[in-house]
């Protein structure tokens, strides 16, 4: 019976299913983050598109303003030619006075050769102001038009030159007011959008920002901090280039929304948390199951124990009757010897269970004891030997225990050299621990399992119960709060087992 060996088996079988379920669970969260960042780039396709359009609207826009501001001027151009043709000897100021008609939208300001405003045209909402007022009005006026909108001059008789300023018509500004308010408005559903993936549009030549709806991302950022915003971005997703004609060309780089990034991440935070969920029911479970464990192994261990006491017993007064009738005393000293193993062993099972009294004594006569009782009860082809670097090395322990744990791995070695080899007990202590070394000549371990020599189940033996070593690392580990191990061991070669206790 090899209950580790189908422990195992189970355990593989259960880690390959769990491995499959997370591969297919991710490879279709995976597929569901694809479409939707397949999404989000067709998102912000569109939204490169609309901003194609809104740059074509742009320029359309600015050209028909242009157009009206030049039409404007020729107006007042030919108003300023009307003015001179005033001046002259006409006969007929019909055509004259109509150009001047048409002109009436566009207002003018109109100075003299030292600079003084002399009259001024379309300009109804400064009348009601003082003198003094008006004049500071039209100087700023003055100041402001001349700007976007270069002055005339006006040749009147006797060199008598005048000034003309002028600014776009009521109508024209209107329109120019409302055409600033269309473009922030768009400007604002286009990349001020948060509902929008974070992105950053750039001109191509000159790497400037165009537009951006990122919040550590503005106009501020040097060349060098911006290359390496796009970088970052870059690392992600692909750009798309764009171009606005005129040979001039745009980029956008785009993020992952935050909800995609929560998407992409998110099997994973669930795999953790039904992990730690697994893990604590695991613990919990493993808990209970051990202590149910523990008493049915007390329970059994009482049992046999008392099971013993009987046999036992009996066994004493039949040694009794044989020494009566003169059998050889060395025979009846050795069945005596026996006689106290058994009782040695009873003791043992009876304090499964109960809390270990360990007592400082010198562990060098309990181990020696030991392997002398055990040297004339194995085989002859076995070369059992015994060392110690001290005579004196003290260390708490219950010597019954420690006995118990010497002669379950020195049995081991013996079934492992099939009655035939060597075994090598030695003991030495250091500034604080006390090592024990069993070494045998036998078949050794495999290194694929020498981590669980000491877990119930694990035997070599076909009618095992593979419940030795589970004993031994418990008494040594549990009672005495020391160490087991296997310090080394090959195939065919043999191993080697290290207890370390504590020194006094």
């Amino acid at each position: 019976m090899n209950l580790y060996h189908k422990k195992q088996r189970w355990k593989i079988i259960l880690v390959l299913i769990a491995i499959f379920l997370v591969g297919f669970s991710l490879w279709y969260s995976n597929s569901v983050v694809k479409k939707v960042a397949q999404k989000e780039k067709d998102r912000v396709t569109q939204w490169a598109d609309a901003i194609k359009r809104k740059a074509d609207l742009v320029n359309l826009t600015n050209n028909t303003f242009d157009a009206l501001r030049e039409n404007e001027r020729k107006k007042v151009e030919l108003w300023t030619l009307s003015m001179q043709e005033v001046n002259k000897d006409l006969t007929d100021y019909s055509f004259v006075l109509a150009v001047l008609t048409q002109s009436n939208q566009v207002p003018m300001i109109i100075t003299n050769q030292k600079g003084e405003i002399e009259n001024t045209h379309n300009l109804e909402s400064i009348k009601k102001l003082s003198t003094q007022d008006k004049k500071d009005t039209l100087n700023q006026l003055i100041k402001n038009w001349q700007v976007t909108h270069p002055p005339l001059t006006l040749n009147l008789f006797g060199n008598n030159n005048q000034t003309v300023y002028y600014y776009d018509s009521k109508k024209l500004s209107e329109l120019s007011y409302s055409k600033d308010s269309l473009y922030t408005a768009f400007t604002n559903e286009l990349v001020n959008n948060s509902d929008l993936v974070p992105v950053l549009f750039i001109d191509k030549d000159n790497r400037s920002i165009i537009a951006t709806n990122i919040p550590n991302i503005s106009d501020s950022l040097n060349q060098s901090e911006l290359n390496t915003a796009i970088n970052q971005i870059s690392l992600t997703t692909d750009s798309i280039s764009i171009n606005f004609g005129h040979d001039q060309q745009g980029v956008i780089y785009y993020e992952a929304s935050e909800e995609l990034t929560i998407l992409k991440y998110f099997p994973f935070v669930q795999f953790t948390i039904i992990g730690l969920f697994i893990l604590i029911g695991y613990l919990v479970f493993s808990t209970f199951r051990k202590a149910e464990q523990d008493q049915v192994w007390v329970g059994m261990a009482k049992e046999t124990a008392h099971q013993l006491g009987t046999p036992i017993s009996s066994l004493m007064a039949w040694i009794q009757l044989l020494e009566a009738q003169g059998i050889d005393p060395s025979t009846i000293l050795e069945m005596n010897k026996d006689i106290d193993r058994l009782n040695t062993v009873t003791n043992r099972f009876s304090k499964i269970g109960s809390k270990a009294i360990l007592k400082s004594e010198n562990i060098v006569p309990v181990i020696k004891d030991s392997i002398d009782y055990l040297r004339l009860r194995i085989s002859k082809n076995i070369n059992l030997t015994f060392t110690n670097e001290q005579s004196d090395i003290q260390t708490p322990i219950n010597s019954s225990l420690l006995e118990w744990v010497i002669e379950n791995i020195t049995k081991n070695a013996v079934d492992a050299m099939d009655g035939k080899g060597n075994i090598l007990v030695s003991v030495k202590q250091t500034e604080l621990d006390v090592i024990i070394d069993i070494t045998d000549s036998g078949k050794g371990i495999a290194l694929s399992k020498l981590k669980t020599v000491f877990q119930p189940g694990y035997t070599t033996k076909t009618r095992g119960w593979g419940l030795g070593l589970s004993l031994v690392k418990r008494i040594i580990e549990d009672f005495h709060k020391g160490k087991i191990s296997v310090l080394k061991s090959e195939l065919n070669v043999g191993t080697t087992f290290r207890i370390i206790l504590k020194a006094d």
